[in-house]
């Protein structure tokens, strides 16, 4: 079995080079016979499984004839926390808990998959919301307002956030390696793939693990694609339109 892992893609729109790239990515794993795992902020916000826009609807569609023939898995992120089984049932996707552990027969060792965003613990304003963006109470009563409303709250909270994250040093927004660590020991892994840093590489712990950071979408893609035991992280263009 061979696996494709992508994240932070930031997905907008439908109409621009990323979602062309994000497409060619599925129709190469469907080819392949990949299965496929989205570790977060697959898109730049998810207001809701109700979000009637046509960005939205491609999506969906896009997903369901993927995961049709091939596994699709779906991990949130701090951009598209806001997934819910509506999503997971029109699109055939998996939404995997964060985090994961990756147990087949195939692999010689159990492996942890996560967004990574909850192991920034030296940003502790951006810990504080991310406990308050994930708690059930605060998901259900955004959910409960319309979708314009929704539209425009995270128009203010992407300003927000940018206008934050140009004030902080780079060490802050960056995991903090020793708690890697210990999640690791918690769910008996060595290897760890996660996002939302956007940094990508490949580390070795003090410890002998291994930490794979997959990169964003930005100029160019990037991917983690994996046959038997050999992880081959793949940056590609994105072709302009």
């Amino acid at each position: 079995m061979s696996r494709v892992f992508i994240s932070d893609l930031h997905l907008e729109t439908n109409k621009d080079p990323k979602y062309k790239s994000f497409q060619a990515v599925l129709q190469s794993a469907c080819d392949k016979g990949d299965e496929i795992y989205i570790l977060g902020d697959l898109v730049d916000v998810w207001i809701g499984d109700d979000d009637d826009s046509n960005f939205a609807k491609a999506l969906v569609d896009d997903l369901l004839v993927c995961s049709r023939q091939v596994p699709v898995h779906v991990m949130h992120g701090n951009r598209d926390f806001l997934y819910r089984e509506e999503f997971a049932d029109r699109t055939g996707v998996v939404l995997l808990s964060d985090p994961f552990v990756l147990d087949c027969d195939d692999l010689p060792e159990r492996v942890l998959l996560a967004h990574g965003d909850a192991y920034c613990t030296s940003d502790i304003p951006y810990m504080r919301m991310r406990e308050l963006f994930r708690s059930s109470e605060w998901q259900n009563q955004i959910l409960s307002s319309t979708l314009e409303e929704r539209r425009e709250l995270a128009r203010s909270l992407r300003e927000q956030s940018k206008r934050s994250n140009e004030l902080k040093a780079e060490n802050i927004t960056d995991v903090v390696e020793s708690e890697i660590s210990k999640e690791l020991d918690l769910h008996d892994c060595k290897t760890i793939i996660h996002g939302h840093t956007h940094r990508p590489g490949i580390h070795q712990l003090h410890d002998g693990s291994k930490r794979f950071v997959l990169g964003d979408w930005d100029f160019c893609g990037w991917r983690l694609r994996q046959q038997e035991s050999v992880f081959r992280l793949e940056r590609f263009a994105i072709q302009p339109n």
